[in-house]
């Protein structure tokens, strides 16, 4: 074989594998915030799915409705120490995590039940906490959800929303 089949060869092996690299990653990434607070060691794992172009307010997540916090499986939280979120007390634990906007507002809603596919099989009955928090419009746009773990706040961001959460 010619020094030039060679390269040819190996140029379209190397796009071959681009290629097929490319279609197995994933829509919405899983992520991790980690943090502290008071002293609480907190994590969150989620699922983060992009805006590409989409309403997401009221459109893609619909509102009045109870939304699963990212994509995929349901958003968790984890603490290991009893927090206060919003002036609710929340015992240390694993749980999902959800929220149901609407225009002016949003119901955080620490569950029970930590293992859940999306929000199908939600149950009010297994809420921890529900807490009304109002979120924040923002001039920048943020592609991709992200939650951030701040001093006394945890902060979900998406498209032209920040929705604080405030804990102790």
């Amino acid at each position: 074989m010619g020094l030039q089949k060679k390269i040819n060869f190996l140029f379209i092996a190397l796009l071959l594998v681009t290629f097929a690299s490319a279609q197995n990653k994933p829509a919405s990434p899983a992520a991790v915030a980690n943090g502290k607070i008071n002293g609480a060691s907190i994590t969150i794992n989620y699922s983060s799915p992009s805006v590409k172009g989409r309403e997401i307010w009221g459109k893609l997540v619909p509102f009045n409705k109870v939304w699963r916090a990212g994509a995929n499986d349901a958003t968790t939280f984890e603490t290991d120490k009893d927090l206060t979120i919003e002036g609710s007390k929340l015992p240390s634990g694993k749980y999902s995590f959800f929220v149901i906007p609407n225009e002016k507002e949003c119901i955080i809603i620490f569950n029970k039940e930590a293992k859940q596919w999306g929000a199908y099989k939600y149950k009010e009955k297994d809420d921890q906490i529900r807490v009304t928090v109002k979120q924040q419009p923002t001039d920048l746009s943020a592609e991709s959800l992200i939650y951030t773990i701040k001093e006394n706040s945890i902060v979900l961001s998406w498209e032209k929303w920040s929705i604080p959460i405030s804990v102790k």
